[in-house]
């Protein structure tokens, strides 16, 4: 039986020349008991879709209906989870709770309702954190709270706008389990909105796409029995297929190749500020052992003591090598990286790159963060600039501009090089840090988790301009990252470490898999899902913080010793 309904929907923002047409011709019915997930980019419409179930919005042109009346308001029957989690931050986790209770049940006694309480609070796993207040927890467990008060207000149809976004990668997979834990516990019927096609297979029944016209795809069924275990489907021809054909139909309707080239580089030699002895005795770096760590180790002094975040980290890269740094969040990925990049100092040990010790910052070393750090007030042109006029002192001003203008058009901003970064959005912003980051054409490139603050459709976009501009450079790179799958597809080398404190190397994956690469190239790969097992093996055995014992000497070895 259908419960919710669009009948030729149409939503849009504005008037005359300032009218923005959202969502076009929009039918829908979403089953009772079904958990129907909404999948897209950017701008495609999901939320507009979201408010329109809601009551938040109404629709220009045709109806939504609830049960076979039109929705004209916000209704109990419909709860909404958004992304932010809007909560009260004077009150406990009970208290938050209980102002949905009370809304609810204004009738119940006391007793009552706190039982009521206790029970969405225990349902979420927060039963142990009943009396923290929300600056008292972290992202993962204030959405938890944020959960506990949608289903507290006890509705027929739970809709959930992006719920998980804002939280890392093993908070948002426990989180996404635990709603589809209750979604089937209480047969209430769930919307999801996500950019994740993970995320998407593993909840849904169904999956439909949004273009970016606002329209509708064509939904996808999911015919993988539940419940579903994420490792155990990396093995599943189902999933592998469904993820193949999910991915392949976004990026077609959706990422096209933004690169243009009307600019060659010129051929212009950067200076590092290396003192000229040591420049001229080494001429042509050396490509073995390029960059080398050696026995690194990062201690902070703390109240109780010496803190040992990282300890005896041993790498060696070759030039035009790409390693990937993964791990769960505080195992020390981005520690190594800022030590690479001479932003925090070394403990003991030593990094050395093209044969020097690194001390302190330099433009030979180029680092692009999460947030990309633009000065806002400058364009896009003006941004890449600053680091480009300091390491070619002996080019011509117009020899600069087109160092610039180069990455700038690989990175896909050939027609928005004069805007200011102020303007921009995130993915765009990001691109002008791609690019200022390849326009000093460092000895080594640093990625810390340079894509973390993007949806993952963006973030596929910027994997690629990140993976044509790199096959062009061959520049020695590292990209710290939780996500699996960027892991793979951008490194010759995915290197794992343990938790921390006293994080290591625990274990490297070489990948073999061809150059240059795609996404939608490489799920079609035979060897891709073992590379991915071997991964997701590793950061299984680490989960929730555990530090596996290390596994005991072979008798021979004992003897020997």
């Amino acid at each position: 039986m259908s419960v919710l309904e669009f009948k030729n929907v149409h939503k849009s923002f504005g008037e005359g020349t300032h009218k923005t047409d959202v969502l076009k011709d929009i039918n829908l019915q979403v089953e009772e008991g079904e958990f129907l997930v909404l999948l897209g980019f950017s701008g495609t419409g999901k939320t507009t879709l979201i408010n329109l179930m809601a009551g938040l919005e109404l629709p220009t042109k045709g109806e939504v209906t609830y049960k076979g009346a039109s929705i004209k308001e916000p209704g109990r029957e419909r709860g909404v989870i958004f992304q932010s989690y809007s909560l009260m931050p004077w009150l406990t986790v009970n208290g938050n709770v209980k102002l949905a209770v009370d809304t609810v049940y204004p009738n119940l006694s006391a007793k009552e309702k706190d039982e009521k309480v206790a029970h969405y609070v225990k349902m979420v796993g927060l039963g142990h954190a009943t009396t923290r207040r929300p600056a008292e927890l972290s992202g993962g467990m204030r959405q938890r709270v944020n959960v506990a008060r949608a289903l507290a207000m006890n509705p027929e149809c739970l809709l959930l706008d992006e719920p998980l976004s804002a939280l890392d990668a093993l908070t948002r997979a426990n989180l996404a389990d635990e709603i589809v834990k209750i979604w089937d516990a209480e047969k209430k019927t769930c919307i999801l909105i996500t950019n994740d096609v993970d995320e998407a297979i593993i909840m849904g029944d169904r999956i439909i796409p949004l273009n970016p016209d606002g329209t509708l795809a064509d939904a996808f069924k999911v015919d993988i029995p539940r419940p579903r275990d994420r490792t155990a489907m990396n093995n599943d021809p189902v999933f592998k297929k469904l993820r193949a054909d999910v991915t392949k139909y976004l990026m077609d309707v959706g990422i096209e190749a933004k690169a243009e080239g009307s600019k060659d580089l010129p051929d212009v030699t950067p200076i590092h500020g290396v003192p000229s002895a040591v420049a001229e005795a080494q001429k042509g770096m050396i490509d073995e052992r390029f960059l080398d760590f050696s026995q690194l180790h990062k201690v902070y002094p703390t109240p109780k003591g010496p803190l040992t975040v990282v300890e005896d980290f041993n790498l060696k890269m070759d030039k035009g090598e790409f390693i990937s740094l993964i791990g769960h969040s505080g195992c020390g990925k981005s520690t190594v990286l800022t030590m690479a990049a001479g932003l925090n100092a070394i403990s003991k040990g030593a990094i050395k790159l093209d044969g020097r010790h690194v001390e302190g910052a330099d433009p030979e070393r180029a680092v692009v963060f999460q947030s990309p750090s633009l000065f806002p007030w400058l364009s896009a042109r003006e941004n890449c600039a600053i680091g480009v006029d300091k390491v070619y002192p002996k080019a011509s001003r117009a020899e600069r501009q087109d160092v610039v203008d180069y990455y700038l058009e690989r990175v896909g901003l050939a027609d928005a090089m004069d805007k200011q970064a102020s303007e921009m959005s995130n993915g765009m912003q990001q691109r002008v840090g791609i690019a200022r980051a390849f326009a000093l054409s460092p000895k080594l490139l640093l990625l810390d988790e340079p894509f973390g603050m993007l949806d993952s459709l963006t973030r596929w976009e910027l994997q690629e301009v990140l993976m044509e501009v790199w096959s062009r450079t061959k520049v020695t790179a590292i990209c710290v990252t939780h996500d699996v799958d960027e892991a793979i597809l951008l490194a010759d080398r995915v290197v794992m470490m343990t938790n921390g404190p006293q994080a290591t190397i625990g274990k490297i994956v070489d990948v073999d898999l061809p150059r240059p690469r795609t996404r939608k190239a490489l799920l079609e790969h035979p060897d891709y899902y073992t590379y991915r097992q071997d991964v997701l093996d590793f950061l299984e055995e680490y989960e929730h913080g555990a530090k596996p014992k290390p596994k005991a000497k072979p008798a021979t070895a004992l003897a020997a010793e």
